[in-house]
């Protein structure tokens, strides 16, 4: 039973990548597409139970699925040892530790 949950682990995975690289390709084009392609990467990583990897994580917007780009929807801020990312499009902020 163990192998099969890593099994569909790695596959939620690959899926999650391959739905970022597809957000990153409609980002200029299709932005809602593209925080759609990011919504349906959070839910296949809720419904397997794989942890979205902590490059992928800064890189949208939890509140409105929005991939965050700095200069163009994100403003990027340090704050001592926190950084602060801010969306353009919600103006929620996550912070990291840098």
């Amino acid at each position: 039973m163990p192998q099969n949950k890593k099994f569909f682990e790695k596959i939620a995975l690959e899926r999650i990548y391959r739905l970022f690289e597809l957000a990153e390709q409609e980002f200029e084009t299709h932005p809602e597409r593209s925080a759609h392609y990011i919504g349906i990467a959070r839910k296949v990583s809720t419904r397997n139970r794989a942890r979205i990897p902590e490059e992928l994580k800064a890189s949208f917007c939890k509140k409105c699925n929005s991939l965050l780009k700095n200069g163009k929807n994100c403003e990027t801020e340090k704050r001592g040892t926190l950084l602060c990312i801010r969306c353009k499009e919600c103006g929620f902020e996550r912070k990291t530790r840098a």
